[in-house]
């Protein structure tokens, strides 16, 4: 019958399949990284397995090492095996391998941009590229305006003769609201917005994208998508992970800046813009950017109570005992970086007034999970008066993003039986029982419309200030007031009790997470 429900509503694939992209070439900076070996290729992999490459197509990789294009292609290969999120053909493994090459030196150095530009021709030459690239910087932030000035020096993202040049920033894209606009002043001297991909591999998420299509394309739920009918949003992002390898880079950062500006600022904004007049990028950043402008500025009062910061402990975490952040390598001993965050916001447009809106992201939490959940407001219970029925629980709509892609809504039934009685049952929907499963890293979609030329899912330049201009205050109180009670949650909860507080005051409860 479940098989029969899905042929009868799964929707047919009749839209003719996307498009192969067109020549060009990917310079990948920090190709010896992490995010490279676990992320990119095998991106780069699944997209050739789905035939929307170009065979005129190439990727040079750039790091410090001193490799040979020989040693790389033996190197990206046995990662290619361990990391891919499908099994490896061969053939397909081959093909992509001969099209990698590789230029060592150190970023700041002129003299390697001279040998990268060397390399190009070349593989313009051998594999009909047709002069089209695009530069992604897998690198530390600290390297985004140093390496940007040199492509601009070196004359490799000048747009001539027909020819498309991009640069591709992973995040954060800046510390703070001053040195994301110094970062933005210092690339728009060398190129264009329209050249500029700030990407946020969350929006690789097929579940992320679909909250447009469930909103905008539904006409069940918009109507009632407003501070009418909305009590609350919960938005959760957590991680059982700690910092694993990363902890110098994380204690310098933290959650706040990590996650809040970019991840969890996506999804509130998708969650929460108007309609777009289209889904032209810029039509969807702007409904974007109006947002996040719109959310509720923080003094230092709001912050005290309106923010909760916490730094994981020991504790045990599936069955396994896990270290402290502060015994974390690279992590200072008596470190204050938090590694959870929990924040209440509020936005200032007519559809949202007063709804409350609370966000929480944190490492080593119970479970790993991400999720939208939308809490409606309770119906009246005067129906009820003279029946056993003594409480209505709140309808609520969870979009579950990761692990598992799907929604859920529940909503009361009558219980079976002579007396009156409502209990609350669920609709599911996941995507894998729809539509299948496709192996991906997230990272396909976000590659794909970079070469395409499309920047719906990156971020615009006033969105990042946007974004930053919400979290600077909460800085600046953290900074003048230290933690004095780190570590305040051990590994394997699902934070520090305050962040219960922070909802619990409104008469509200944060929502169970399953599993």
């Amino acid at each position: 019958m479940a098989q029969l429900d899905r042929e009868i509503y799964a929707v047919e694939e009749t839209a003719p399949a996307p498009p192969q992209t067109g020549p060009c070439v990917m310079v990948i900076f920090g190709a010896t990284g992490d995010l490279t070996a676990r992320k990119l290729f095998p991106a780069l992999y699944n997209l050739a397995k789905s035939n929307l490459l170009s065979r005129e197509m190439a990727i040079v990789g750039i790091g410090r090492n001193d490799y040979s294009p020989e040693q790389f292609r033996k190197i990206i290969g046995d990662k290619l095996q361990r990391f891919a999120t499908t099994s490896v053909d061969g053939d397909l493994r081959e093909w992509l391998l001969k099209r990698i090459y590789y230029v060592g030196g150190e970023f700041h150095d002129a003299a390697l941009y001279t040998r990268l530009a060397q390399t190009l021709d070349e593989v313009d030459k051998n594999h009909n590229t047709h002069g089209n690239y695009f530069f992604y910087l897998a690198t530390g932030p600290a390297f985004f305006g140093i390496i940007t000035d040199h492509l601009g020096a070196s004359d490799l993202v000048c747009e001539r003769d027909g020819h498309w040049r991009r640069i591709v920033f992973e995040k954060p894209f800046g510390s703070d609201l001053e040195s994301a606009k110094a970062l933005n002043r210092q690339v728009r001297k060398v190129i264009s917005e329209n050249q500029i991909f700030r990407i946020d591999h969350y929006l690789g998420k097929e579940t992320v994208q679909n909250i447009l299509v469930f909103r905008f394309g539904n006409g069940i739920f918009e109507p009632i998508w407003n501070r009418r009918y909305v009590d609350h949003v919960q938005i959760t992002v957590a991680e059982t992970v700690g910092v694993e390898q990363r902890g110098g880079y994380f204690d310098v950062a933290g959650t706040l800046r990590d996650m809040v500006p970019n991840h969890l600022f996506q999804l509130l904004s998708l969650t929460t813009m108007e309609p777009p007049i289209s889904f032209n990028s810029d039509t969807v950043h702007d409904e974007q950017s109006k947002i996040l402008h719109a959310i509720q500025p923080l003094d230092a009062k709001d912050v005290l109570t309106c923010t909760v910061r916490g730094q994981y402990g020991e504790g045990q975490l599936n069955g396994e005992r896990v270290p402290a952040y502060r015994a974390e390598n690279g992590v200072p001993p008596d470190s204050r970086t938090e590694t959870f965050v929990a924040i209440k916001l509020k936005i200032d447009n007519w559809r949202w007034a007063d709804v409350p809106f609370y966000l929480r992201t944190g490492k080593r939490l119970a479970g790993r999970h991400t999720e939208v959940a939308i809490q409606f407001k309770r119906a009246p219970l005067v129906l009820f008066r003279d029946t056993p029925v003594n409480d209505l629980k709140a309808n609520q709509l969870v979009i579950h993003i990761a692990p598992d892609e799907g929604m859920s809504l529940r909503f009361g039934a009558k219980v079976p039986g002579a007396q009156m009685k409502v209990g609350s049952v669920e609709m599911d929907f996941n995507y894998s029982d729809y539509f299948g499963t496709t192996p991906n890293t997230g990272y396909e979609v976000l590659l794909y419309d970079c070469i395409m030329g499309d920047q719906t899912l990156f971020q615009r330049a006033d969105m990042v200030e946007a974004g930053w201009s919400v979290v600077d205050p909460i800085l600046d109180v953290w900074k003048a007031l230290p933690p004095r009670s780190f570590p305040n949650y051990p590994s394997g909860s699902w934070g520090p009790a305050e962040a219960d507080e922070l909802i619990t005051r409104d008469d509200r409860h944060w929502r169970r997470i399953p599993g």
